[in-house]
């Protein structure tokens, strides 16, 4: 189920599968410390944070996850709300930035893709490549918006929800981390992913949008 099965079958599958998954992961903490400097927060930057270095974003144990069992993390970025001028306006921006991040970088392979499709000059080899890319980069923005703690989409929504539905939002905010936990365990265990089922409606309506207005620009 992790990368390192893939390594006995496919190395070159491996190989780029891995340096796709290390950039995003790597992009995405980058983008989330970028936006905090932006708004007047310096603490991730000043523990080099605001660059893709992958030695100063991947987690150990979320990098074994991903090689062993096919999930993993990067290090989280750190953020002290008392540097924003609006605290709760502001660290939603800088959730946001992550997933904007991914959106930008698919949107990006698929224009190069389809760029690579019309020219056979490019080997299929690097088309391959490009598409997981792009996949990874929408799966990893789509599955980041998720109102769950302690993902992106929580400090996005859950301010939102808990306007409406105070209950829920707390209630978010306090069992988020079980249930992704719960979700990601029985995909592991049974073979059949409720969090993929979720998401991949999602990741398709992008994936029309995104080839809509590519196939007005090219």
């Amino acid at each position: 189920m992790g990368l390192l099965r893939l390594l006995e079958h496919d190395p070159g599958a491996f190989v780029a599968l891995s340096i796709c998954l290390v950039f995003s992961l790597c992009f995405h903490e980058f983008s989330h410390s970028l936006a905090a400097l932006l708004l007047g927060d310096d603490t991730s930057y000043r523990l080099k944070r605001t660059n893709i270095n992958p030695l100063n974003h991947l987690d150990p144990m979320g990098t074994m996850m991903i090689l062993f069992v096919g999930f993993g993390w990067a290090k989280p970025v750190p953020v002290n709300p008392y540097n924003l001028k609006n605290p709760t306006r502001d660290m939603m921006k800088i959730a946001l930035a992550g997933p904007a991040s991914n959106l930008l970088l698919a949107f990006l392979a698929l224009f190069i893709s389809n760029l690579f499709s019309i020219n056979s000059y490019y080997p299929d080899i690097f088309n391959n490549v490009i598409i997981k890319f792009y996949i990874i980069n929408l799966a990893l923005a789509t599955f980041n918006l998720l109102p769950i703690t302690p993902l992106d989409g929580s400090q996005i929504f859950n301010p939102i929800i808990s306007r409406y539905n105070k209950k829920i939002g707390i209630f978010l905010n306090t069992y988020g981390s079980q249930i992704l936990l719960g979700l990601i365990l029985f995909g592991i265990f049974t073979g059949y992913s409720i969090l993929w089922k979720i998401i991949l409606p999602i990741i398709s309506f992008i994936d029309s949008i995104f080839s809509f207005i590519i196939n007005i620009i090219i």
